[in-house]
């Protein structure tokens, strides 16, 4: 068993492994250019969509620049799929956003070791096929939710508004009802616009960064037609934009440990975890059935190591808990990227292109910025899956439904957790396939 835990860990800590196997075969020429055209146009694509995500948590658009640069990178190395790209997240908003709203990031950085700790353990210890059966229907009912939280969370931005919108759903449609008629027209035009140009330019081609373009429009707007509008821009709430990308960031160790402060640390850390786990397990599982993979296929526990080395190493480079990225993987893998040297170049390119761009970031409209999340939110409503959904049985409609309505209303852990308990208590009676969804699994690993 001990020999076994080790040869584990040295494999997990080998970043050169059969992940690269399709870079090696035919062209390995024209192989290592499609991964580093890949790792471009994603890191063009990341870097409004890092700075939204940032600000959205309620930390700055650097921290989201350069975590996601990171992520990409220690991911590429330690993770388990050939094709994943790693960065921030919109399912983490809510999370770390709860978290800023009461303390710094200083803490956000120790319970995020909590996290990585306990990422790198379930890992280790084969984990990763049991977190796999958190069934579609909770999954599904959680983006809904999630999707819900991130377009309300921005209604400050769309709207044009100089005041700070409470957190919580309600607070926000309260914001909406009362401020509708004092709302900042060309704020909300720039938002809606930039929304449409990033739906338009994604299905025209996947080598037109869309987030990008739209931002270069509302620097263009705030800076001469509707110069004098009233127009938020992100300096003017952040101030300029730092390209210093190595400040490091040790965790909080200097406060009282108060019952409050422990639950929220194993709260927090709990959230992180589950988080970082479902999305990246799903995520990896999704890349191998878009890019066709016949070849090795995504490991799970490996990935969850990985998970673990993101999330230990990319807070503390003044950055904030990271894991697999949808959207920005299946940019990657439409672009022809087939191995992890992809994320290796968007880690270049992102901080290449950041520094270069930095004066420019700065400019940009808060309601762009809103209208990117907005356009990130709308994605992850799928109507594919929820059909998918509709099509099981009424226990996972219902289950599907209270997430997606919990999530908002209450916050992420307590509407998840009690969706995953009712699944494994109630579902032996009132799901017909519960039984065979927990058979035993072969380790992918060393047996």
């Amino acid at each position: 068993m001990k020999n076994s835990k080790l040869r584990r860990l040295k494999y997990f800590m080998n970043p050169i492994d059969g992940r690269y196997e399709d870079l090696m075969t035919g062209n390995i020429a024209q192989n290592i250019f499609k991964d580093l055209m890949a790792g471009l146009v994603v890191a063009m694509v990341a870097i409004p969509l890092a700075m939204g995500f940032a600000m959205a948590s309620g930390l700055r658009p650097e921290q989201g620049i350069v975590g996601g640069a990171v992520a990409g990178l220690i991911g590429a190395l330690f993770g388990g799929s050939k094709y994943q790209v790693y960065g921030p997240t919109a399912a983490f908003i809510p999370v770390i956003a709860g978290l800023m709203a009461t303390y710094d990031h200083r803490f956000l950085v120790l319970v995020s070791f909590v996290a990585a700790f306990f990422l790198m353990l379930s890992g280790l210890f084969h984990f990763g096929k049991i977190v796999e059966k958190v069934p579609h229907s909770i999954v599904v009912g959680f983006t809904i939710g999630i999707a819900f939280v991130i377009a309300f969370s921005q209604v400050g931005e769309i709207m044009g508004s100089t005041e700070k919108v409470a957190y919580g759903i309600v607070n926000q449609v309260k914001f909406v009802l009362d401020k509708f008629a004092v709302a900042n027209i060309y704020a909300v035009a720039i938002a809606l616009i930039t929304f449409a140009m990033c739906k338009i330019f994604i299905k025209i081609s996947p080598f037109i960064p869309g987030p990008l373009v739209a931002l270069g429009f509302g620097f263009i707007a705030a800076k001469t037609f509707w110069a004098g509008k009233g127009i938020i821009l992100i300096k003017d709430k952040y101030g300029s934009i730092p390209t210093d990308f190595g400040v490091i960031t040790p965790p909080q160790l200097d406060f009282a440990f108060t019952g409050q402060v422990v639950f929220d640390l194993i709260y927090y850390a709990s959230a992180i975890y589950i988080v970082a786990a479902i999305e990246s397990l799903l995520c990896s599982r999704m890349a191998d059935k878009m890019a066709n993979n016949t070849g090795q296929p995504f490991n799970p526990n490996k990935e969850l190591w990985g998970q673990g080395m993101v999330n230990f190493m990319t807070p503390l480079f003044n950055g904030f808990p990271h894991t697999g990225a949808l959207a920005r993987t299946s940019v990657n893998i439409r672009l022809g990227a087939i191995s992890p040297l992809a994320g290796i170049a968007k880690f270049t390119f992102k901080l290449l292109l950041a520094a270069f761009l930095a004066t420019y970031l700065e400019q940009v409209p808060m309601a762009c910025i809103g209208g990117i999340l907005l356009y990130v939110a709308s994605g992850m409503v799928k109507l594919k899956e929820i059909k998918e959904v509709l099509a099981m049985n009424k226990f996972h409609i219902a289950l599907m439904l209270y997430t997606a309505v919990m999530v908002p209303v209450t916050s992420f852990m307590p509407a998840v957790l009690t969706a995953i308990v009712a699944y494994f208590v109630l579902g032996r009676f009132f799901d017909k396939d519960h039984a065979h969804q927990h058979d035993e699994f072969q380790d992918p690993d060393f047996n």
